[in-house]
């Protein structure tokens, strides 16, 4: 049978991008041309564009003459090698004579073992090379690889003597990051051996399309390119109005120099926004994936499901908008064949590593997280434990004295809180657990924990609790006892018959027009509709609003804007309105106004969120339904703090894809109960699944 080659190339760039050369460093030169008395004045005019403008042209030559792909590391059969442009090999390992290759943890940096001792190469984001990917491509070609403990200045100065496993290294081996290499490498096996999935979707969404994008710049590109071009033509402009006004006046080259200073800077943060500008944009579907960055290729990467094994979802390394050097980025995708050959890589930099592991789960493909997997758990905790519960032994929560206490194995009282302390009791059920919340006598929560973390029952609790005359609340165990009576009640009561229920009709057996009964009863049983069920919108439940807090910031801020543009506007405008003081007399008062009118237009028709039985809305005070979630859909509602950005409040499917995005922050206390109330779950949905969840990060 053919030995299956194995090949590990490393990220690097398709050809030479167009740059400026040494912008930066000439932009000073050229402030101090423009302040030399250089006459005739065109002569200084023309110096002074060709200098500024002399980085940009060298670029683009340099760019024209050399459209070729940049030198790469490249991992193979033959060994570890740097690759020229031209396909010549510039520098070589030889797989004959290593025999390891060891990663420091701490910066990782890359050395090869040989015979003869050992050399670095360098770092593995500059080889442009994943510790994953180089792991399993080195051990399919039978390359031993060791992760060390700390960085490559620790490694020991002694050469000789054994290598490979039993070589004195001078760091001790990092067993838990190679473990958790081994993890991903037999995950990686047994996707590599497993049968496609054929399997139809479990529901019409997973059988749909999955679009993702990463946010928009803002400001976006167009916006930042005219921003760019018209701070450049602004430059221009007045460097030459200041040459046909003359430069005899030192002042007059100094403003001309600082002109053409913000005309290269306006230039250069333009060009360096349009490159880091970049959207990705993802197709997931059942029969492949497509990849595609704007702006970038038009058709982007393709990727067909029959030739992926698994998705290795997490950091990884991009090339850098600017100099186009592999660098490190906190989300990246590595696409491996049925060879465990890497096969592709993917960008992911913006996208929501939640959303996308799960739609890449969802459309059958296999995912392999890097590291261990975070639980994912809803904001429920044992913080309000007081301390000595934990330091007592054996201790239970108990009712004695009118007030609660905690007593331990011997039944002494340790700590006892008063009645007059408490405020309420509330007993609920939380995913499946009974749990109890204590509210002081101002009515704020200070405390919440399981029943079994304090060694109680429910009943035994609210059977003490009213007895001994505390404010207890059960609201589950109220409305069964109300069912339960309910149910008894109704067996009694006398059902009519079905003579009387019918009402008369006139005419005799062939009239059809129903009357009505003799106490002014409706319409007959012919003309009874059934009502519609009630929208998340319109059913009744609970209104949440923005906090207090955040609706002042938002009105300050909106004063202080509108005091800013004042102030700048009495500045500029100052002088040819009768003076700074008599302008700013009434600009400040009038930005006052401004500011607290235009918020108050917004906040008269702020969102407010509607949680109910029938779901989660976001609704105006005026009444517009901006959007809806029924309940059958939710799959958990709460804060998503799963990537870099600030945590925001979300609503989660079933499967934990983000359906919809609460731009305002409403009290969490009062969601959190008002989700228990109805019955929403609170938390991601994958906090409390019996069954394993999807890959998570």
């Amino acid at each position: 049978m053919r030995t299956v080659e194995h090949e590990l190339v490393g990220l690097h760039a398709s050809a030479t991008r167009w740059r400026p050369v040494a912008a930066g460093r000439l932009a000073f030169p050229v402030l101090a041309l423009a302040l030399l008395p250089i006459h005739p004045v065109w002569l200084w005019a023309a110096l002074l564009g060709a200098v500024a403008t002399a980085p940009w042209i060298a670029g683009a030559v340099a760019s024209l003459r050399r459209r070729r792909p940049r030198p790469y590391w490249r991992l193979s059969a033959a060994g570890l090698e740097r690759v020229a442009p031209d396909g010549t090999t510039l520098t070589r390992y030889e797989r004959s004579r290593i025999e390891g290759l060891a990663i420091t943890v701490d910066d990782g940096g890359l050395t090869v073992l040989h015979r003869f001792g050992r050399t670095t190469v360098g770092g593995l984001d500059a080889l442009g090379m994943e510790p994953l990917a180089l792991f399993v491509t080195a051990r399919r070609l039978g390359i031993p690889v060791f992760l060390l403990d700390g960085a490559v200045s620790g490694l020991s100065d002694d050469d000789g003597g054994e290598t490979g496993a039993g070589a004195d290294l001078g760091l001790p081996r990092h067993h838990v990051a190679e473990q958790r290499l081994l993890d991903q490498e037999a995950a990686l096996l047994a996707a590599a051996h497993e049968p496609l999935r054929e399997d139809p979707p479990a529901s019409g969404a997973a059988g749909e399309p999955m679009r993702l994008a990463s946010p928009e710049p803002v400001p976006g590109r167009g916006r930042t390119a005219v921003l760019g071009t018209l701070l450049a033509l602004l430059g221009v402009t007045m460097i030459a109005h200041i040459a046909v006004e003359g430069t005899a006046d030192f002042g007059h080259r100094l403003a001309a120099g600082c002109w053409a200073l913000a005309a290269i800077a306006g230039v250069a943060g333009a060009r360096r926004r349009l490159l880091r500008a970049v959207q990705v944009e993802w197709t997931i579907r059942r029969d492949g994936l497509h990849v595609r960055t704007r702006p970038g290729a038009k058709e982007g990467r393709r990727v067909a499901a029959g030739d992926v094994a698994a998705l290795v979802v997490g950091p990884g390394l991009a090339l850098d908008a600017l100099t186009d050097e592999p660098r490190r980025v906190p989300l990246a995708v590595l696409a491996f064949d049925h060879r465990m050959r890497l096969l592709a890589r993917l960008p992911a930099h913006g996208l929501d590593a939640f959303q996308l592991a799960h739609g890449l789960d969802d459309h059958g493909y296999r995912v392999v997280t890097p590291g261990p997997r975070t639980p994912r758990s809803p904001a429920y905790g044992l913080e309000g434990l007081p301390e000595v519960f934990a330091q007592v032994p054996g201790g239970r929560l108990v009712v004695a004295d009118g007030g609660l206490g905690w007593v331990d194995a011997a039944g002494d009282v340790v700590l006892r809180m008063p009645e007059d302390r408490i405020g309420g009791i509330e007993l609920l059920t939380i995913a499946g657990h009974a749990w109890v919340r204590l509210y002081d006598s101002d009515g704020d929560e200070f405390f919440a924990a399981p029943l079994s973390a304090l060694r109680i029952s429910r009943t035994d609790l609210r059977e003490s609790a009213r007895r001994a005359g505390l404010p207890v609340t059960d609201a589950e165990y109220d409305a069964y006892l109300s069912a339960a009576f309910h149910s008894a009640v109704s067996t009694l009561s006398s059902v009519p018959s079905e003579a009387e229920a019918v009402p008369s009709h006139a005419g005799g057996s062939g009239g059809e027009a129903p009357v009505e009964t003799a106490g002014g009863g409706g319409p007959g049983p012919a003309e009874v509709e059934e009502a519609a069920p009630p929208t998340p919108s319109t059913a009744p439940g609970v209104l949440l609003d923005a906090t207090r807090r955040s609706r002042v910031g938002s009105y300050a801020m909106s004063v202080l804007l509108c005091e800013f543009v004042a102030l700048l506007g009495a500045v500029w405008l100052g002088p040819d309105l009768g003076g700074f003081s008599g302008m700013a007399g009434w600009a400040v008062p009038a930005g006052v106004l401004a500011g607290l009118g235009g918020y108050w237009l917004y906040d008269r028709n702020r969102a407010q969120l509607r949680v109910s039985a029938a779901g989660v809305a976001v609704v105006t005070l005026r009444g517009r339904v901006e959007w809806e979630v029924r309940r059958e859909l939710i799959g958990g509602v709460g804060v998503d703090e799963s990537t870099e950005r600030m945590p925001r409040l979300v609503v989660w499917g079933p499967t934990g894809r983000v359906l919809r995005q609460v731009t305002f922050p409403p009290d969490l206390g009062e969601l959190r109960r008002a989700c228990e109330r109805y019955g929403v779950p609170w938390g991601p949905p994958d906090a409390d699944r019996p069954a394993p969840p999807p890959p998570e990060l």
